[in-house]
């Protein structure tokens, strides 16, 4: 699968079938931090990838006016 990582921005080339939380083991990404993105649709952790899938993990990013 084709997986793009935000921050710094890079693509890797990752085999599947493999689900969320195994690829986010993979590359040594805290499930927390991350948001992964599939067809423009957030993944659910337990979700299931295939080895066509691409996806997008991009960081966690809270803030707001006091």
């Amino acid at each position: 699968m084709k997986v793009l990582l935000r921050n710094p921005t890079r693509t890797l080339e990752v085999p599947g079938p493999m689900s969320i939380v195994a690829l986010l083991q993979r590359l040594e990404v805290t499930r927390e931090t991350v948001l992964v993105i599939r067809a423009g649709t957030l993944v659910p952790g337990d979700a299931m990838l295939d080895d066509a899938d691409e996806v997008e993990i991009r960081p966690v990013i809270s803030g707001g006016a006091s």
